[in-house]
């Protein structure tokens, strides 16, 4: 019985550091679930390389928050599933994400790259899911 009373303690413990240490790759994919362009383009480097579907340039800052809010308002995401991710090292991430959205499902890559000690997303890519 004793021992009873202090599982929900021991659980507690166990679950609060994963949802404390959302890492840069977590923050990136719900801000891309939620579609919100303004607080993404935050982690931008001052130019990104971002591809959406078809089109491929490199983009500053505010552009490329554009081009994302465009496409968040064409295709209202749904859910976010992390398919893959690389974050072993301090100076550089990298995941896949699949996005499932009104009109469709896509496949979400993006590098993140430490500059100047933060993490920022140097490069997008947004594509129509292969089945």
């Amino acid at each position: 019985m004793m021992k009873l009373k202090y599982l929900p303690i021991l659980v507690l413990l166990y679950l609060v550091p994963s949802v404390c240490l959302a890492g840069p790759i977590d923050k990136i994919a719900e801000l891309i679930k939620q579609g919100n362009a303004h607080e993404l383009s935050k982690y931008f480097a001052a130019s990104i390389d971002i591809t959406v579907l078809e089109n491929t340039n490199v983009y500053s800052k505010t552009q490329a928050e554009l081009i994302l809010e465009k496409f968040f308002k064409e295709n209202k995401p749904h859910t976010v599933t992390v398919l893959h991710r690389v974050n072993s090292s301090t100076t550089y991430n990298y995941s896949v994400l699949l996005l499932a959205t009104d009109k469709g499902k896509y496949r979400v890559s993006y590098t993140m790259k430490e500059v100047e000690k933060e993490m920022v997303v140097i490069e997008l890519r947004i594509e129509t899911e292969k089945t």
